[in-house]
């Protein structure tokens, strides 16, 4: 039996068979972002992310044109995936309280789960945001979020148990921060504080000490 070439051993199809674009565009994608987040832009090689893919190195500038449009393309990617697990949450079945709880414990989570988008976050702010600001994608993403955190803290306010204190762009921003600096700094903090911070036990309080930190601030005044 005759052994498979090369290139048929890493995954590409056989010469002649039609490929799948979509495939083939989702398989650099999450060659990309894999990469991006390993060695940021400066240092992403087209020819790693090909590899990771398993396609032809030209088939990144044919789908994407340039290595930086493949580096924009993985941020709208990475932050069209969060903002599409948020629209599943369901919040407005919930409490005010509930409701809050679960937004917050959520975004707690995906950065445990995807530190991926923390070193993407991480180089993009290192070049000052200047590929998100052009993206006209990734304002979209954050509108139906803020008016999420908007309706839930307008339904606890009605209700009287948050207070009217915070507006939701404020609140987000300190949901994000308490949970993100915790992942984006764990390294430096297992140091600092001579523990595992990324152990289960630390990660698990830190988590409920969030959660408890947002609805104590949302509580109303007395």
């Amino acid at each position: 039996m005759p052994k498979p070439s090369a290139s048929r051993r890493a995954g590409q199809p056989a010469r002649g068979a039609r490929r799948d674009p979509q495939a083939t565009r989702q398989a650099l994608l999450e060659a990309s972002i894999s990469e991006f987040a390993d060695k940021g832009l400066a240092g992403a090689r087209v020819d790693e992310i090909a590899r990771r893919a398993a396609v032809n190195k030209q088939l990144v500038y044919h789908y994407f044109g340039s290595k930086e449009d493949l580096y924009f393309a993985s941020l709208e990617e990475v932050y069209g995936r969060i903002r599409e697990r948020e629209k599943e949450l369901q919040l407005s079945d919930l409490s005010p309280p509930a409701a809050m709880e679960r937004l917050v414990g959520f975004s707690f989570d995906y950065l445990a789960e995807h530190p991926e988008f923390i070193a993407l976050l991480n180089d993009e702010n290192r070049m000052s945001a200047r590929h998100l600001a052009e993206s006209s994608e990734v304002v979209a993403m954050h509108s139906p979020l803020v008016e999420l955190i908007k309706e839930t803290l307008g339904r606890g306010i009605g209700e009287g148990v948050f207070n009217d204190r915070f507006g939701p762009v404020n609140l987000y921003i300190s949901i994000a921060g308490l949970s993100y600096f915790y992942f984006s700094n764990n390294s430096t903090l297992s140091a600092i504080f001579d523990r595992d911070m990324a152990a289960p036990g630390e990660v698990a309080r830190r988590r409920q000490h969030v959660i408890d930190l947002v609805l104590s601030a949302l509580r109303p005044d007395k």
